[in-house]
């Protein structure tokens, strides 16, 4: 007998504690004498962004002093050596941190070197930084999402395997809520769009893809802040994996379909074989467009909405746009799901496409 979960209590639970986030950060500036609409539009931006320190919420004191709620993460620099500090020396990003008679500032999510404690940044006609920028391996708020969702997915399907074990290979526990999902990706993804013969080779990637991207959306949705696939790194790396084994798994008779694609008249094939070899590299950032594009504009269309409660700041638009905010809450559920689901099949059609065996008569 199947269980329905109501996904109506968890959007609304995550949506008013998105809400009392975001009131708190409007309430402390609500002090200061700027337009409100510009603050609306900074807190998305910084919502969005990379930070170098992991921060459940923060406000504003009557005081003016700002209060921040969260933990510091490691800061890991090489600038004539290597340099290894807690971001807490940032203070959120609020003041210049020293390190072994070295000056740095954060900007826009950056490290950057400044002249002294009391360094600026300097910027250019573009309004991009033209400090010295060294290079940058520190622990961000991505990143330790990243390590969060591998160990997350590392438990859950350590748990998994072990119950096969036991069970004589029956699901039980987190295996029954998993096992229905690995089937689906197997029977209605893998073996239609790569065939029996080759399915298996690509499983492991295929679920390790379908569950990462579905996990770190679901966390994108919290107020935390752990937009992860809104990251054009992050896509473009699952993006550049897909092509890698598209490449290496790719038969002679993929390879010919490309270069000197088999019943076409010669000046034809000379004219397509570009055109193809293109298409091997379209395709790739087709996946990694279409993932950054979906999340990062459901979260600005998200946030501007809740925003808009504090612009009208009235019973009937508030109350409108927290229903509003609420059914779309409803579909970035569905949207974190959607898009594990195009990612993976994208990626399987690829790989389909790779080892397909064709008879030329």
């Amino acid at each position: 007998m199947r269980r329905k979960i109501s996904l109506k209590p968890i959007t609304l639970l995550l949506l008013l504690v998105t809400f009392v986030s975001f009131g708190k950060e409007q309430e402390g500036h609500g002090e200061q004498k700027t337009d409100q609409k510009t603050e609306i539009k900074e807190y998305i931006q910084h919502h969005l962004q990379d930070s170098y320190d992991f921060s459940l919420f923060s406000y504003t004191t009557e005081t003016g002093e700002h209060k921040h709620f969260g933990f510091p993460l490691p800061v890991i620099l090489w600038d004539n050596g290597l340099k290894v500090f807690s971001s807490s020396k940032f203070h959120h990003g609020e003041t210049v941190a020293e390190v072994d008679g070295s000056f740095y500032k954060v900007h826009h999510s950056k490290i950057y070197k400044v002249d002294g404690a009391d360094g600026q940044i300097i910027e250019d006609d573009h309004h991009h930084a033209t400090n010295e920028k060294p290079l940058d391996f520190s622990i961000t708020k991505n990143v330790t999402m990243i390590m969060m969702v591998f160990l997350i997915m590392f438990f859950m399907f350590k748990r998994m395997a072990s119950a096969y074990k036991k069970n004589g290979g029956m699901p039980k526990g987190m295996g029954r809520f998993l096992e229905p999902i690995v089937l689906y990706v197997r029977d209605e993804i893998a073996i239609p769009n790569i065939g029996k013969k080759h399915y298996k080779r690509y499983m492991s990637y295929l679920l390790t893809v379908f569950f990462f991207v579905w996990i770190v959306n679901l966390f994108g949705l919290t107020p935390i802040g752990m937009n992860v696939t809104n990251n054009i790194a992050v896509t473009f790396c699952l993006a550049i994996i897909t092509y890698l084994i598209t490449t290496f798994s790719g038969n002679k008779n993929y390879w010919k379909h490309i270069f000197w694609m088999p019943g076409v008249p010669v000046p034809m094939k000379i004219i397509l074989a570009p055109i193809e070899l293109l298409g091997t590299f379209i395709k790739p950032f087709a996946l990694m467009i279409r993932l950054y594009a979906n999340i990062t504009a459901g979260h600005i269309v998200l946030m501007s909405i809740i925003g808009m409660m504090f612009v009208f700041n009235n019973w009937l638009g508030s109350s409108l746009s927290f229903l509003l905010a609420f059914v779309l809450g409803i579909l970035e559920l569905l949207v974190a799901a959607l898009q594990a689901y195009i990612f993976t099949v994208l990626s399987a059609l690829y790989f389909g496409m790779a080892v397909e065996e064709h008879d030329h008569h």
